[in-house]
């Protein structure tokens, strides 16, 4: 039995077609069944000729195809024309509800067969998604590994030009390694999402663990958010390195974040900064910070204050991912 119900849902998907004898054996079996409702009907309405057979017609279509129900329907009504159960004989009537009959079927046939042609086609376009996604996946997997190599290149050229210049090396070593962690963190966590608190440290943590403070609960990101974040917090980190509170020896940054139903709202402010003069035209950065949020009915408002730049960023965190 679950050997059938198997063929019938390959059969009726396309996945799989069962083979002629088997459909055959089914069909029969649909129209015994068939005959044998219409038997019990006589006793009720001796004039249902054609009715039981519309289902044997269905199942045998939807098991064996198009063309085993074109034989069932045809069976069917030939059936219903010649075993009578009672004294009722064919006459014009029963003609005219052959033909009827036939139509409905030819109807149903055809509903069937374009039924199991929209899932194939549905099958097929998943199958490709499914293998351009992994394509996808390898490009980007081999790209941020070239990425990486090349940064760590970069990374130790300048360190041999910079040998005898500490200073300027202090200024650009932590913004390398700031590089290098946030493409490592959003490679791991594109495919399992992270604590929000873990992504802050590791955005922030190469400009040094006492020049800023996080005020939050754990909180787990689901990948996509996860990913938004990152490049959001590796923004404002790289923002606040070249003209906020992690370019003067005294700022600091304060990050807090609360959680109101599937809400969060994260607050960035930075103190003790170097003074905000002219606020220059807005860059890809700050487009990023204003848009990014949009896919998850968030928004960001960027405040430039006397005391250093202060965001707001407020998003809802989508479940399973």
């Amino acid at each position: 039995m679950e050997r059938l119900i198997e063929e019938f849902r390959k059969g009726w998907q396309g996945v799989a077609p069962p083979s002629l004898g088997l459909s055959i054996a089914f069909a029969i079996a649909c129209l015994l069944v068939a005959t044998l409702a219409r038997w019990g009907l006589a006793y009720v309405r001796p004039d249902v000729y054609f009715t039981p057979y519309f289902p044997a017609v269905f199942f045998a279509a939807a098991f064996g195809g198009f063309r085993i129900g074109i034989v069932t329907a045809i069976v069917g009504g030939v059936l219903g024309v010649v075993v009578n159960f009672g004294d009722a004989f064919a006459d014009r009537a029963r003609f005219a509800l052959l033909a009827l009959y036939w139509a409905v079927c030819a109807l149903t046939i055809w509903g069937v067969e374009h039924y199991r042609t929209l899932l194939m086609e549905q099958r097929r376009i998943s199958k490709r998604l499914t293998e351009e996604e992994d394509y996808r996946k390898l490009l980007v997997d081999e790209l941020q590994h070239r990425l990486k190599n090349k940064l760590s290149t970069v990374h130790a050229v300048i360190h041999q030009v910079l040998h005898d210049q500490p200073q300027v090396w202090a200024r650009i070593d932590p913004r390398l390694r700031s590089l290098a962690t946030t493409d490592d963190l959003i490679s791991r966590i594109d495919k399992g999402g992270c604590d929000i608190r873990d992504l802050l440290i590791a955005e922030l943590g190469p400009y040094g663990h006492v020049r800023f403070t996080l005020n939050g609960d754990r909180l787990f990101l689901p990948p996509k958010l996860a990913v938004t974040l990152s490049l959001m917090f590796h923004e404002l980190a790289t923002n606040a390195g070249k003209y906020g509170a992690f370019s003067a020896p005294r700022g600091l940054l304060q990050v807090s974040w609360t959680v109101s139903g599937d809400r969060l709202t994260v607050t960035w402010d930075e103190t003790e900064g170097p003074s905000i003069g002219k606020v220059s035209p807005p860059g890809f950065g700050t487009k990023l910070l204003k848009s990014a949020l949009a896919a998850f009915d968030g928004k960001t408002e960027v405040s430039y204050l006397e005391t250093g730049l202060h965001c707001i960023m407020q998003c809802r965190i989508p479940k399973g991912g």
